[in-house]
């Protein structure tokens, strides 16, 4: 019997997670398409920003994780249009034929149609954004010691986070302690009223809106006691690299945005209106497969499942409902032909956010319990280390938090600028 050849595009969460349920089954022939040649862990993109990671820590190279999946190979390339009545999809470097077509792209940064934002912002979405952001804050930083003036110094080290999700908030805590503990040292040419603020901003009415009221209290506390000026009922509206505009008519005088207040789905050329909905994500039944199509699936964050009662409106953007529908669909490919499928309902674990050192939160499923401080620091980090995709990125990723609870410092600071040549 010929293989069934299943195309999977995207190597974050769901499709490895796919890949997984599906490595040994003999039936199935997969190929996994990505535009990087590695998987990277996006929760801690923001400790790489800092300089508190090296990229490494939070990334692998897809070819050795597939080693030992003997059914699926690897290919790098750009996705540019799905051809759904022939099976096939085009790349930027070529196409493939599949059998089964699995949508795993995720989420990409939405700026409301703000143009000026768009072009002037710094989003946090790819190790690209990360180490861009790096080097932004340490070019900021060597450029302020040559200043004349408070005034520009200030300006130059003002630091604006739009959005108070987890990133935002982690973010502007981590910023907070660099400040505190970092630069102060590295850079004696500064004084600390030279450093600027941190601004974070939101338009709802607490940071962290989607966990309990006991997580945004606490952390909005914390992050004031950090320094970090929150701003909340309140949109970023405008900024044109010298000055942040805000809704309410008061602005901020600074030369960096952050962008971490949306994010939507990525449309791809091929696919109707009709298979894009809330939040650009892909309508699908209760078991993932997009509605107009016998053989194309989405997940996790580009997928917009119905048939869950506890998830009228869609499941969170989250790695936990992505790998649970990965799983969930790599069962129901694995019955036999006649075989009923199960629909997916997600069994929620959970959320967390990290403050700063020893300072966290978690909710337990459906708000059934509350952790704050020293003990949610150390679930978190244990939860985020064993979420990394193997041995050798969970131990550096030990080590460099124990050397930053201890010495309240690392040293990742290197201003890198590669030269990319064709």
């Amino acid at each position: 019997m010929e293989k069934k050849h299943i195309v999977i595009v995207g190597g974050g969460f769901a499709g490895l997670e796919l890949i997984k349920q599906l490595r040994s089954d003999t039936n199935f022939r997969i190929t996994l398409v990505d535009v990087n040649n590695y998987n990277f862990f996006p929760p801690l993109l923001y400790q790489v920003a800092s300089g508190f990671m090296e990229p490494s820590a939070i990334s692998y190279p897809f070819r050795k994780i597939l080693r030992k999946a003997k059914n699926t190979s690897f290919r790098l390339g750009k996705l540019e249009k799905v051809i759904p009545e022939e099976n096939r999809i085009i790349l930027n470097n070529g196409e493939l034929h599949y059998d089964i077509l699995v949508m795993a792209t995720g989420a990409e940064t939405n700026y409301f149609g703000n143009a000026n934002i768009e072009q002037n912002a710094l989003p946090m979405k790819t190790i690209s954004d990360a180490l861009a952001l790096r080097n932004l804050i340490l070019t900021r930083v060597e450029r302020a010691t040559r200043l004349k003036t408070r005034e520009e110094r200030k300006k130059l080290l003002t630091f604006v986070i739009a959005g108070a999700g987890p990133t935002g908030v982690e973010l502007s805590g981590i910023f907070a302690e660099m400040r505190k503990h970092i630069l102060i040292k590295d850079y004696p040419e500064l004084e600390e009223e030279d450093l600027g603020d941190i601004y974070l901003i939101d338009g709802q009415e607490a940071v962290l809106a989607a966990m309990s009221s006991n997580s945004q209290q606490y952390s909005k506390k914390k992050l004031e006691k950090l320094g970090v000026k929150v701003k909340l009922n309140v949109l970023v509206k405008d900024f044109d690299k010298e000055t942040v505009t805000l809704s309410d008519g008061s602005t901020i005088n600074s030369r960096n945005l952050i962008w971490a207040a949306g994010i939507y789905s990525r449309i791809f050329n091929g696919f109707e209106k009709e298979d894009s909905g809330r939040g650009r994500r892909m309508p699908t039944d209760a078991c993932n497969r997009l509605k107009r199509y016998k053989n194309i699936f989405a997940l996790g964050d580009t997928a917009l499942v119905e048939g869950d009662p506890g998830y009228p409106d869609g499941h969170p953007q989250v790695a936990q409902p992505a790998i649970q529908q990965a799983r969930n669909l790599g069962k129901n490919l694995q019955k036999p032909t006649g075989q009923a499928w199960q629909g997916f309902q997600y069994d929620d674990k959970g959320s967390m956010a990290i403050i700063g050192r020893n300072k966290a939160v978690a909710d337990g499923p459906r708000n059934k319990f509350f952790l704050k401080g020293f003990i949610a620091w150390f679930v978190w980090v244990f939860v985020h280390i064993m979420s990394l995709v193997n041995f050798r990125n969970r131990i550096r990723a030990l080590y460099n938090w124990i050397g930053y609870y201890i010495h309240k410092d690392q040293s990742f600071r290197m201003i890198i600028r590669p030269g990319d040549k064709k």
